[in-house]
């Protein structure tokens, strides 16, 4: 993230690539870590994680965690993303917890909260069939009892890290009123009545589907307002979008290092094809389209830090769009340049390909963010 660093945050992030070179160095250490390549997340990795203190690293004190802020986060995404870190739990942790910690009750944060530093995995269940990017047209339903508890049922579907989760934020209709009538949550791992499914990607098990039928929580259950989920969810997509925008930084950074690595070694026509003029300036403009995407996502970073009460839907959305794209970008340009071993699984392109393509779907297409963008403006 460059010159702005703090002295702390260069410490900090000196310390995560040395974790990530020493644990996570090799093609070998990284293939005994995921499975071939098909797990995002390794649980004892990731536990060692929290004995270091790095995933409370933007969580309250009074939780156990670091007290950082955004800009930190978005630092420790960055840097994990780099080094191929198998710790995909944390980007739907930390977004998750941003929601108890802001919404929540104190007992609530109490659980979550220092669960998630401890290595808690969190997720977040919104998307259904027939409820994507309109997030207001999901029909999961809860019904409140006499007594004052809920009975949910309905489904959710492409929800990361449900299969490793100790608790899911789930987003649910409690009204008719299409964004005045959702509520959110807290449902702990193992409840009756819930069944997750793993669903099948060309990045193997990350997301799920999730069943819930007769499910009952009990009315302390509910995170923030009831019917104030809307409003709940739009103040933490802000935060979303740019953790997710560092993560695919992070993504491109490595990506970029792995090709130009690559084109300095293999020759062609009795020379390294990186000394092609076609290739240099390849080079040249993926260089130069990272840093102006490091430099977006650390000023949104800091704005946020610097103004906690302040939305910046313009700002996380270019964010999120800008980096995203890039990513992929990024790996198809690398792939290219590879060649034929780009596209094998004897290198790591296409791994940084596949996850990639999907970050333009995932939390909000870039479609999407063009809509927001567009909307700021009074389009």
């Amino acid at each position: 993230m460059g010159s702005r660093l703090t002295e702390e945050q260069a410490a900090f992030a000196a310390a995560v690539r040395d974790f990530a070179k020493r644990e996570c160095g090799t093609r070998e250490q990284r293939d005994a870590l995921t499975g071939g390549g098909r797990e995002a997340h390794h649980p004892e990795l990731y536990r060692r994680l929290a004995d270091l203190g790095w995933l409370g690293v933007c969580l309250p004190e009074e939780y156990g965690g670091a007290g950082g802020g955004t800009a930190d986060a978005c630092l420790f995404l960055e840097e994990t993303s780099y080094g191929m870190v198998p710790c995909g739990g944390f980007i739907t942790t930390v977004i998750t917890a941003k929601a108890y910690e802001r919404f929540g009750t104190e007992q609530q944060r109490q659980e979550v909260l220092s669960g998630v530093v401890r290595g808690d995995v969190l997720a977040i269940a919104m998307s259904e069939p027939g409820a994507g990017s309109d997030v207001g047209a999901l029909r999961c339903r809860a019904r409140q009892q006499r007594d004052g508890s809920w009975v949910i049922d309905g489904q959710k579907t492409w929800i990361s890290n449900a299969h490793c989760a100790e608790s899911i934020l789930l987003v649910a209709r409690t009204g008719e009123d299409k964004h005045g009538g959702l509520t959110m949550f807290h449902l702990p791992a193992g409840t009756p009545g819930v069944e997750i499914r793993g669903i099948e990607t060309m990045r193997g098990r990350e997301v799920n589907d999730v069943h819930l039928t007769d499910v009952r929580l009990p009315a302390d259950s509910v995170v923030g307002e009831v019917n104030g989920g809307w409003k709940q969810l739009m103040a933490g997509l802000n935060h979303e979008r740019l953790f997710l925008a560092a993560n695919m930084l992070g993504l491109a950074r490595r990506a970029f290092d792995d090709a130009v690595a690559y084109v300095r070694e293999r020759e062609q026509f009795g020379r390294p094809v990186g000394s092609f003029q076609a290739i240099r300036h390849r080079v040249a403009d993926l260089a130069t389209e990272i840093e102006c995407t490091r430099l977006l996502v650390r000023e949104v970073a800091l704005d946020c830090d610097a103004y906690p009460e302040k939305l910046f839907p313009r700002e996380a959305s270019m964010a999120k769009l800008k980096a995203t794209e890039l990513a992929k970008q990024v790996t198809l340009e690398g792939m290219q340049m590879m060649g034929g071993y780009g596209y094998t699984t004897e290198f790591d392109m296409e791994r940084h390909l596949r996850a990639a393509v999907v970050s333009t779907v995932y939390g909000g297409t870039s479609e999407i963010q063009r809509d927001v963008i567009g909307k700021t403006y009074g389009l």
